[in-house]
């Protein structure tokens, strides 16, 4: 199949449909009602969805799918494309006013919900009159059962064949780590682009084994939106996971040869690796640090000497193997996307025997830029730009985007769309270099940029990362604009003695240049949450709310002695 031929989402599936087994199994939730959906079962009640939908809205009306991944999620998404709707997605985690305000934007004329938990999160933004509801269970007021829909005759298979590359397939709400988030307007041609970039990246995967993601990202993020038509251009077998806590479980019985993920997850993952890593003694804990020796000089492609290489055999054989085991065993590539992973993590993780990717991008460019190689990963970078866009870099460092896959605007806020695409090129408001191997690496976030009293740059980012690298730091916020040192907020477990947190701060500050070392800081053990509204849906520093909370507390820092 040529992608670059498909005109739709919805023609990417349906051909994807002739070209599979359709008995095979497509579909899998892994929650406490497990089902099976065969790629046969999945086109059916899309079908039957799709000619319900066009009795109930209009061409070009949005739609919500408020919901937590399930295989209604993907038959919803499809089905509203197909029926002339445009799929509006949004996260299950969001405040009361996030809701109100996205629900009074894009003015839907029908959402989709899970459950009745789900429900009551926008019940009071809603009027029932003018916004039809279909629930994938019943739920406290009268409304369509998905289940019922599916029960229902077929009586005319729509197949949308009006549909266009450059019109709107769906509206992603960003997150925003300040303000309300922003209606990005992405279509069929910028999301099936993405899939072409993504297929290049993954075509020496797939030749290895029949692919198999485990999704835990919510659907609502654009990266795992997107994920999800890259699963069908590829014929992947897909299993939704029950958590985040039994996710691990989870792996072990769906036995992923890939995964998407946040940085988060990366982090949590070399905590707890490196924990366990930690309790071992003797011959055991020499190996595995050679392990992570040999297998960081091959990630940066130093030859290893002859004896060297018998060891890392032995290592491929008594330790990765087993760590690989432990994620199922077929695993052959985590993909992270969606923020900065610190080099460290990387390094460690690929060391290890889990390849990971780092990818770069952003919902407005639907949402993939560039990602590493298979075999040919540089940690410190984002890997090459996807051969369906192009990357440049401004004069002041900012990188900029031109693509089909730069979205069409933000939803209603013409002066914001025009402040972001100039000339076609998008302004990303990140700041990187491109080396001399091709490989986009970011360097710093432009609105995050810390310029302390003498006019330097300092990036927060960087500096948070590798305090996190601590087992007993949760999370961190780093503190300094117009000032002449930096502090930091340090989120640590319970019962953590304040001394091993300064020593650690000291061992971090003899790697980091002057003006960016820690100089004094606060301990907190209240973690940075979605629910506090601290963090983002995504997992990002909600930077203006924290320091709404503790400005008071850093600022006491600079005026004592």
């Amino acid at each position: 199949m040529k992608v670059s031929n498909i005109n739709s989402l919805v023609e990417l599936f349906f051909k994807k449909l002739e070209e599979v087994d359709n008995t095979k199994s497509f579909l899998n939730s892994l929650k406490s009602e497990r089902t099976i959906y065969s790629w046969k079962d999945v086109s059916e009640r899309i079908l039957k969805l799709s000619y319900k939908l066009k009795t109930l809205i209009n061409h070009g009306d949005r739609c919500l799918i408020l919901s937590e991944n399930n295989p209604n999620w993907l038959i919803s998404d499809i089905s509203i494309m197909n029926s002339g709707g445009i799929s509006v997605p949004i996260f299950t985690t969001y405040s009361d006013n996030d809701y109100k305000y996205i629900l009074q934007d894009c003015k839907p004329s029908l959402v989709f919900v899970s459950n009745n938990s789900q429900f009551k999160k926008i019940k009071n933004f809603i009027n029932l009159d003018e916004i039809k509801i279909i629930s994938f269970e019943r739920i406290d007021v009268n409304c369509l059962l998905i289940s019922d829909i599916f029960k229902e005759n077929l009586s005319e298979k729509i197949i949308n064949k009006k549909l266009t590359r450059n019109m709107p397939a769906c509206i992603i709400y960003t997150s925003g780590t300040s303000g309300n988030p922003k209606g990005v307007i992405l279509s069929h041609g910028g999301i099936l682009a993405n899939c072409e970039g993504a297929y290049d990246l993954l075509l020496p995967l797939i030749k290895k084994k029949d692919p198999v993601f485990l999704t835990w990202l919510p659907l609502s993020h654009s990266y795992e939106h997107t994920v999800q038509f890259v699963q069908i251009l590829i014929g992947a077998k897909i299993f939704y996971a029950e958590s985040l806590e039994k996710l691990l479980m989870n792996m072990s019985e769906a036995k992923p040869t890939i995964m998407t993920a946040v940085p988060r997850f990366y982090q949590n993952l070399y905590n707890k690796i490196n924990i366990n890593l930690s309790k071992q003694k003797g011959l055991k804990k020499r190996l595995i640090n050679l392990t992570v020796e040999l297998g960081t000089k091959k990630l940066k492609k130093t030859k290893l000497k002859f004896s060297e290489k018998l060891i890392d055999f032995v290592c491929e054989m008594l330790i990765r193997k087993k760590v690989k085991k432990q994620f199922g065993g077929n695993l052959q590539a985590f993909v992270s996307g969606g923020g900065a992973l610190d080099q460290k993590i990387g390094e460690f993780l690929n060391s290890i025997g889990l390849p990971t990717l780092q990818g770069y991008g952003l919902t407005e460019a639907s949402p993939v830029v560039s990602c590493n190689i298979p075999g040919n990963i540089q940690v410190e970078t984002v890997g090459p730009p996807f051969r369906t866009n192009s990357v440049r870099i401004a004069e002041d460092g900012e990188i900029l985007i031109k693509g089909e896959n730069v979205m069409l605007g933000y939803w209603n806020k013409k002066k914001e769309t025009d402040e972001i695409i100039k000339e076609g090129w998008l302004h990303t408001g990140d700041i990187g270099v491109i080396n001399k191997e091709g490989n986009l690496k970011i360097t710093d976030r432009k609105k995050e940029l810390i310029v302390n009293l003498g006019g330097d740059n300092i990036s927060p980012t960087k500096i948070e990362n590798l305090l996190c690298l601590n087992e007993n730091i949760k999370q961190s916020f780093v503190y300094g604009d117009k000032k002449n040192y930096l502090v930091a907020l340090i989120v640590a477990e319970k019962n953590t003695n304040e001394e091993e947190i300064k020593q650690f701060i000291e061992n971090v500050n003899k790697n980091l240049s002057l003006i960016e070392k820690i100089k004094k800081f606060i301990v907190i053990f209240n973690e940075f949450t979605i629910e506090n509204r601290m963090l983002t849906p995504t997992l990002k520093l909600k930077r203006k709310i924290i320091l709404e909370n503790y400005k008071k507390s850093l600022e006491n820092l600079y005026k004592t002695n």
